[in-house]
Order: structure tokens, then C-alpha cells, then sequence
């Protein structure tokens, strides 16, 4: 077990938030090894300079940044705000310390500049899917994992007209 810091171990509340349950659940199923290896071939050695940051801490950060629609600034701001970001990510504000706007920055366009930024998350969204759950995209209030619909077909495999629902009839109101 961690011994308790000043920066986030004092806190003593029983209550799982949304967010908390959602990021536990992310934790638990996405193949976060698989991903980091991915990035690691094109991560910087870290030879100059101050040392970088892990690369699997930056990914969930990243990860964060999508599923709340945070801005690299955004995302700085909520990893000192929220403690749960900072669990989720793997921070300890006592000894890690929390990337600033310009490291996220740097990490995302090196994502961006191998074509791992959209590969990653459609690796993670097509994991989901195959256990028969997507990610809504969200405000840092509400991502949440939901069961995915199977179709939106009906029985004899043909989309509704646009304005029914099946099993409901046609929308509007009949007066």
C-alpha cells in the first residue's frame, strides 16, 4: 500500500463519482501495455534535458484529454484539480509531478505526427465494441461507458422511416 501524502491520501470520502467508476472501468479494460509499446519506438530518449515523463502516463492523460474534450490547458488545470485524474493517470503530485500544457502539447503531436492518435483510439473504441460497449463523448461531467445498441434496425432488417420509431408509430402529435 502507498503511504498517504500531503497532495492526495487525506481525503477520506466513500462516494464513487461517475467519473471515478467510468476511469476504474477504462483501467481495467483497456490493454494499456499494448498501447505504450506502440508509442515507445517514436517517444523521446530523454537523454538532454529534464527526464520525460512515462509514456503510459502522458497516454492516459491523452486519453483524458479525448474523452473529456480538454485542451492541453484544460487538461493541466483538471490534472491539479481533480484527484481522480491524477489516479487515473498515475500522478503523484509529491513525487511525479503534473505535465504542464507544453509537454501535453509536445506528447499529442507526436501522436499526431505517427498516425497513432486516431489508431489508438480506435483501438480502444473497437476493444469496447467487441464487449458490447462505446464511449460517449463528453464534458469532464458526463463520459460515461453505455451498452451499445446492436442495431438500429427492426426485425425484417430495414432502418425505420425517418420521424418513427419503432414500436411507436409515426412522431408528432395527432390532433
Amino acid at each position: 500500500m502507498n503511504q498517504l501524502s500531503l497532495a492526495n491520501g487525506f481525503e477520506r470520502s466513500t462516494k464513487r463519482t461517475r467519473r471515478q467508476v467510468f476511469l476504474e472501468e477504462m483501467l481495467a479494460v483497456v490493454p494499456w501495455d499494448a498501447l505504450v509499446a506502440r508509442i515507445v519506438p517514436f517517444a523521446p530518449a530523454g537523454a538532454t534535458g529534464r527526464p520525460p515523463y512515462p509514456v503510459l502516463l502522458l497516454l492516459r492523460v491523452h486519453f483524458l484529454q479525448q474523452w473529456f474534450a480538454l485542451s492541453d490547458e484544460a487538461v493541466e488545470d483538471a490534472l491539479h484539480d481533480f484527484q481522480v485524474y491524477r489516479a487515473f493517470a498515475g500522478i503523484d503530485p509529491g513525487t511525479t509531478g503534473v505535465p504542464d500544457a507544453t509537454t501535453i502539447q509536445r506528447f499529442r503531436h507526436l501522436l499526431e505526427r505517427h498516425d497513432l492518435a486516431t489508431a489508438l483510439l480506435d483501438t480502444v473504441n473497437a476493444l469496447l465494441e467487441a464487449r458490447g460497449l462505446m464511449v460517449r463523448r463528453g464534458t469532464l461531467v458526463d463520459a460515461k461507458l453505455v451498452k451499445a445498441p446492436s442495431s438500429t434496425k427492426d426485425q425484417t432488417g430495414m432502418r425505420p422511416p425517418s420521424g418513427t420509431r419503432p414500436g411507436r408509430g409515426t412522431s408528432g402529435s395527432s390532433a
